[in-house]
């Protein structure tokens, strides 16, 4: 008769043999979506774009009332949680009420907030090259710099070259998971099947 710790034990061993096989294929599915958004991203940018900041639209509105709800029922920091909800919500209405701009906006104002921190980046490491941190700073600082001032005057542009370099990211990114989903599965067949149970007679 099997004891409580060996059943647990079984149970354990019974889980463990089954997350990965879990997870290479949710890592299978993860890679090769962002494979297709990628290529649609690169053939149709423009029908792509527009999808994912409708969907993006969708997904800010629904989590913005969720948020709201849950400021309800749970009090706790309410006055932040509050305001993002509400910023959440707005954010969510303005892009499915005008795709056709948030599609242009939103690329263009991410060109922005990353042109405004490669600057405020490239001075600070500027500074800490002056005071003492060497000339290896210096260079990232001036980089950094350079380019966020670049997503600075041409946000249009940058916006366009940011999508073209997330669509890159995301097809590599797809590779990477794809490959690394055949890798867990290859190492969960390699570990082989489970040993058999045997049937202990229980003492009457």
């Amino acid at each position: 008769m099997f004891s409580g710790r060996e059943f647990g034990m079984q149970a354990t061993v019974a889980a463990q043999r089954q997350e990965p096989s879990i997870a290479w294929w949710l890592l299978l599915l993860q890679g090769i979506a962002l494979v297709i958004i990628g290529i649609l991203l690169w053939l149709e940018t423009g029908i792509t774009l527009f999808t994912l900041v409708l969907f993006t639209g969708i997904y800010w509105l629904i989590g913005g009332i969720f948020d709201l709800v849950r400021v309800f029922t749970d009090r706790t920091g309410w006055g932040w949680r509050l305001v993002a909800a509400i910023v959440g919500v707005v954010a969510g209405i303005v892009v499915i009420r005008h795709p056709v701009w948030a599609s242009v906006l939103v690329p263009t104002l991410l060109a922005w907030l990353l042109g405004a921190f490669g600057v405020v980046i490239g001075l600070v490491t500027l500074y800490r090259a002056i005071t003492g941190a060497g000339w290896g700073a210096g260079i990232l600082g001036a980089v950094s710099l350079v380019l966020g001032v670049l997503l600075l005057l041409n946000p249009f542009f940058s916006a366009l070259v940011l999508v073209y370099a997330a669509a890159t990211w995301a097809i590599i990114g797809g590779l990477v998971s794809i490959v690394w989903a055949f890798r867990l599965r290859s190492l969960e067949q390699r570990g082989g099947e489970a040993p058999p149970v045997h049937t202990v007679p229980v003492d009457r």
